[in-house]
């Protein structure tokens, strides 16, 4: 029998099947998964961080939290201008009575010390936790997707939130303070008066500050995250710590640690409201958020690589 000739194998329980030397040779062979893969990789991380972003800004939860957050600008400007009238009054109720753009300092100094961080720890906690809370971790890493991946993609949308968050405060007090108080030249804390142009330009440096802290807070709340499976325990994990550095700041015998507290850095951003903006501690605030980033991200990416999903 020549090797062109048809071969006819037969095993015991299924039909025989015919098929030729010359058949198995002309075969295409298949395609190997691992070239495929490097192409689809970037559109799959982005694919999966804008899913996450539809989830998270779609979520009634964070929808609320947005809310209440946009709403104390106005409660704080109602309040504000009821009070102005007193001749007695002082301090922020002057300053922003007499500037609609100083009512969003104002604002950003109140809600970043406690609200702001619990909106960014909800998400950022929620963040890995919730995932293995609701039994959906293990499939999401059942995709080629990849732990680290994964945990890059769940810190990316934890960023946006928290910029989120500073930009829906700045906003409400910003159109709040226009319409209820005077538009004209700012008076800085220095002293110095600058235009409203130059007003709104401070006020967007000190979004991006803010919004740079609370990202910090949420690379935390993220390591936390990957140390339970109870997203509560990781939210309420960093509240606490939130709270425990405000009182370590208030004892004078910690002064020394004071400058390494995260909330420490949190109003940095009134350096903006002095004439020439103070770059020089903006920036040592810039470079403690880098490196609770840096440092947090490693203690998440350490735990969640060798971390043995059962959930």
């Amino acid at each position: 029998m020549s090797t062109a000739e048809t071969r006819t194998r037969r095993t015991p329980g299924l039909v025989p099947v015919a098929e030729t030397l010359r058949t198995t040779e002309r075969r295409p062979p298949e395609p190997s998964p691992r070239a495929v893969l490097p192409e689809r990789a970037p559109w799959a991380f982005w694919r999966l961080l804008g899913s996450e972003l539809g989830l998270t800004f779609r979520r009634p939860r964070n929808l609320w939290m947005l809310a209440v957050l946009a709403g104390v600008p106005v409660v704080m400007g109602v309040a504000l201008r009821l009070v102005a009238a007193d001749a007695e009054m002082g301090g922020i109720v002057t300053s922003v009575a007499g500037n609609s753009l100083m009512l969003t300092f104002a604002s950003l100094s109140f809600l970043v010390v406690l609200l702001m961080p619990v909106a960014v720890a909800m998400v950022a906690g929620d963040a890995i936790a919730g995932e293995a809370g609701t039994g959906t971790l293990r499939y999401l890493l059942a995709a080629p997707a990849g732990r680290t991946r994964l945990l890059v993609v769940k810190y990316l949308n934890a960023v946006v939130f928290s910029f989120a968050v500073t930009a829906v405060v700045a906003l409400a007090a910003l159109a709040t303070g226009l319409i209820m108080f005077p538009v004209g030249p700012v008076t800085l804390l220095s002293g110095t008066t600058v235009s409203m142009a130059e007003g709104l330009l401070r006020i967007l440096i000190s979004v991006g500050y803010v919004g740079a802290g609370m990202a910090a807070l949420a690379a935390v709340a993220l390591a936390l995250s990957t140390f339970t499976e109870v997203s509560i325990g990781a939210v309420a994990g960093t509240v606490v710590i939130v709270i425990v550095s405000q009182v370590l700041r208030a004892i004078p015998q910690f002064d020394g640690l004071a400058d390494y507290l995260l909330p420490a850095r949190w109003t940095g951003f009134d350096g903006a409201l002095r004439s020439p903006i103070d770059f020089g501690a903006m920036s040592e605030g810039l470079l403690t958020f880098g490196a609770y980033i840096v440092l947090s991200a490693s203690v998440a990416w350490a735990r969640f690589s060798g971390k043995d999903i059962t959930s």
